[in-house]
C-alpha cells in the first residue's frame, strides 16, 4: 500500500472478506480494532487472536487509538454496513482515511502477482483448492479466501519462500467489488444473474464480469468456465464438454470424490488425479484450480498431492455428523443454482435415501427475484423445512417471505418453521439425510441440531 498506518479499524469486522484483510493486517504487527453487529465464532475466533471488537454501533465504544490518532489510522468497511451506521457517519465526516474493503484488497494483492477467483458460484471452492495447490507447492504466497479452508484452518494464509510473491483472492462480483483488483491470472466460475439488488437486471451482471475479464492483460492466462458466456479471448475448461480446452475424461465419481484424466485439446496433462470433494461441479473447480497453477509453472506433484488431500471449506458439504441411521451435511448455498448441484450432488451419493432439507433464504431481494427458481430446485427434496429469510443489509419487503417459496412448492412434505421450532420438530422426523443450507445465520443451529441428533 502507498501508506503503511498505525491502527487499523474494521467497519463489519466479522464479513468473511473482512477478517481475511484484518488477519493480514494483524500479522503484519499492526494494531487492529473493528465492530460488528453481532458476535459470531468468526468474530470471536479473531478476539482470541488478539483483536478487539465490539458490538455497538455508538462512538463511546471507540478505542482511544483510533480516537487520538486520526492520521495514523485507516478504517475499512464492507458496503453491507448501512449508510447511517454511526460509526460509518462520524469516520466519513472526521480527518480519517476511510476505504471500502475491495480497494484495500486491491492495494495489497498490486504488489503481488495476483491470481483471482472470480464468478457467481465456486469461487470459494476453487480459490481454497488453488490456496493448497500452492502451499504444497513452497511458493510465496497470501491468500484472502471467502471461506475457512479446512486444509489452512482460515481464511488468510501466508507462506513465506525465496522468489515471486503471489496472492490468491477471492474475486467478489457483489457492488461490483472485484473490479477494484487487477488480476495477472483469472477464473471466471460462473456468470449467473445475482445480486439484482445493486445490478438492476441480468445484463448489467454480464456486463460487469466482461470489465473484470477485460482487466487480465494476458488472455491465455484468462479461464472460463465453458458456457459462461464471456466475450473476450480466454481458455476454456470443462467437465465433460469436449470442445473445451481444458476437459476431463475417464471420470470416476465415488461416495467421497472423483477421479479423473485432465486432457487439454485430446492430450492427457494428468493421468489419474483425485479429488476428494464429491460432485461434478467440484471435479470441475478442481479442473480450474489445476490449470491456473500449471499456467504459473507450479510443479505437477504439487497439485496432484494437494487435491488428493484436499478436505474442503466449512459450510461447503461439510459432514457435521454421521451414524449407521442417518447422515447431517451443512452447506452454505442460497442461490437457485447452488441448491441444484447441492441436491444433485446428494443424489449421486445417496441415490436410494430419502433426504431432508432445512433452507433458510438470504436476503429479501434475492427471494423476491428467484422465489420461482428456489420452489423448483426445493421441489427436488423428499422433505423440506423453509425457514424465515435472513436479512442480512436489507431491510423487510412489503410481501417478500418464505411463504412466496412454499406457495408456489409442488413438493407434498413441506413446512414453514420459525427458528425456534426446527430442532424440536427435527426430533419428531424420521430421516436419513439431513441437510441444512443457507448463508444466513442457519450456522448457529448446526451444533444445537447436532447434540439433538446425539442425543
Amino acid at each position: 500500500m502507498n501508506k503503511s498506518f498505525t491502527y487499523y479499524y474494521f467497519i463489519g469486522i466479522g464479513g468473511i472478506g473482512m477478517s481475511a484483510l484484518a488477519r493480514f493486517f494483524h500479522a503484519m504487527g499492526k494494531k487492529v480494532f473493528g465492530y460488528d453487529k453481532t458476535s459470531s465464532p468468526l468474530t470471536e475466533t479473531l478476539a482470541q487472536e488478539g483483536m478487539e471488537i465490539c458490538y455497538i454501533d455508538t462512538l463511546d465504544s471507540l478505542p482511544r487509538q483510533i480516537v487520538d490518532n486520526p492520521e495514523e489510522s485507516l478504517v475499512i468497511y464492507t458496503p453491507a454496513i448501512p449508510r447511517d451506521s454511526v460509526l460509518l457517519q462520524f469516520f466519513g465526516s472526521e480527518n480519517y482515511a476511510l476505504m471500502k474493503r475491495s480497494e484495500v484488497l486491491g492495494m495489497v494483492t498490486d504488489e503481488t502477482i495476483n491470481l483471482s477467483v472470480a464468478g457467481t458460484h465456486g469461487k470459494t471452492t476453487t480459490s481454497c483448492m488453488l490456496a493448497a495447490i500452492f502451499k504444497a507447492s513452497g511458493l510465496k504466497f497470501t491468500a484472502f479466501l471467502g471461506g475457512i479452508s479446512a486444509d489452512l484452518d482460515s481464511n488468510y494464509y501466508h507462506q513465506t519462500a525465496e522468489g515471486v510473491h503471489y496472492s490468491i483472492s477471492e474475486a467478489d462480483e457483489y457492488d461490483r467489488s472485484f473490479l477494484k483488483l487487477n488480476p495477472s491470472s483469472a477464473i471466471i466460475t460462473s456468470t449467473d444473474a445475482d445480486h439484482l439488488d445493486i445490478y438492476g437486471s441480468k445484463e448489467e451482471v454480464q456486463d460487469s464480469f466482461e470489465l473484470f475479464a477485460s482487466k487480465v492483460i494476458d488472455k491465455d492466462l484468462l479461464l472460463v468456465a465453458k458456457g459462461a458466456n464471456i466475450n473476450a479471448h480466454h481458455i476454456s475448461y470443462s467437465v465433460d464438454d469436449v470442445t473445451a480446452d481444458y476437459y476431463a475424461e475417464n471420470v470416476i465419481y465415488r461416495g467421497s470424490g472423483s477421479s479423473f484424466d485432465l486432457m487439454e485439446n485430446g492430450m492427457v496433462v494428468f493421468h489419474n488425479l483425485t479429488v476428494k470433494l464429491p460432485g461434478k461441479h467440484n471435479l470441475e473447480n478442481a479442473i480450474a484450480a489445476s490449470v491456473l497453477a500449471l499456467k504459473q509453472q507450479v510443479d505437477p506433484e504439487s497439485i496432484r498431492t494437494a487435491l488428493a488431500n484436499f478436505k474442503g471449506i466449512k459450510r461447503r458439504f461439510e459432514y457435521i455428523y454421521e451414524d449407521d441411521k442417518l447422515v447431517y451435511i451443512d452447506d452454505y448455498a442460497h442461490h437457485p443454482s447452488e441448491l441444484n448441484v447441492l441436491i444433485d450432488s446428494l443424489k449421486l451419493m445417496y441415490p436410494d435415501r430419502k433426504i431432508t432439507g432445512v433452507f433458510q433464504p438470504h436476503l429479501y431481494s434475492r427471494t423476491k427475484d428467484f422465489y420461482l427458481e428456489f420452489a423448483r430446485a426445493l421441489d427436488r427434496l423428499d422433505h423440506c423445512i423453509l425457514l424465515p429469510i435472513y436479512p442480512a443489509r436489507e431491510s423487510p419487503v412489503k410481501g417478500v417471505s418464505s411463504s412466496l417459496i412454499l406457495n408456489e412448492m409442488q413438493l407434498a412434505q413441506k413446512v414453514l418453521l420459525e427458528k425456534n421450532d426446527l430442532i424440536p420438530y427435527l426430533s419428531s422426523q424420521e430421516m436419513e439425510i439431513l441437510v441444512t443450507i443457507g448463508a444466513g445465520d442457519i450456522d448457529r443451529l448446526i451444533e444445537p441440531i447436532k447434540e439433538a441428533l446425539n442425543g
